[in-house]
């Protein structure tokens, strides 16, 4: 309970100042999508880095090759909360779950919501997941992903996930969950 704590109190605490100069809550989707960053040459230069960021991590699944993942998209004190995976701190603790997930799995990440502000920002995107088995059905992550600049270049701080869609709008129900 102790290690949630910190975690909600350290996600908290990185972007309050972000949150703190935004505007009221948004009501619906469509809200949602126009209190995103307004659109401008800050907003353009931090999308096409993350996607940039999105397009190795999902050439890394189809090597089925984690090390580009655990060495140029995380940082090295990410913590990692995803529904029916765990609580993971740390490059050393997402590890094994990377290097189980990569073997089986293709991934296409798509951004729905984005907010960048200096050398920080955020992005809402649904993380469709392939399994390669041929057994289990596809899935999607409703994720966000927390971004910082480091010396130019912007690496995953963290990110937060649950099964459903942001596009949809939708939870994909407890009993739906992979296994």
């Amino acid at each position: 309970m102790r290690v949630v704590c910190n975690i909600a109190a350290a996600i908290a605490l990185s972007v309050a100042p972000l949150i703190a100069a935004a505007a009221p809550l948004p009501a619906s989707a469509a809200a949602a999508a126009s209190a995103a960053s307004p659109a401008g040459a800050e907003l353009a230069a931090f999308r096409k880095a993350i996607r940039s960021k999105y397009d190795l991590k999902e050439r890394a699944f189809a090597a089925h090759d984690p090390a580009p993942i655990l060495e140029h998209f995380y940082t090295a004190d990410v913590i990692s909360v995803g529904q029916g995976e765990g609580i993971f701190i740390g490059r050393e603790q997402i590890r094994p779950l990377y290097e189980d997930v990569v073997r089986n799995n293709r991934v296409k990440i798509e951004s729905v919501y984005t907010f960048v502000a200096g050398r920080a920002g955020w992005d809402w995107a649904d993380f469709h997941v392939t399994p390669t088995d041929g057994k289990t059905a596809p899935f999607t992550f409703a994720i966000l992903f927390l971004w910082t600049q480091i010396d130019g270049e912007w690496m995953c701080k963290g990110d937060f996930f649950v099964t459903g869609s942001l596009k949809a709008g939708k939870l994909t129900p407890p009993s739906a969950e992979p296994k």
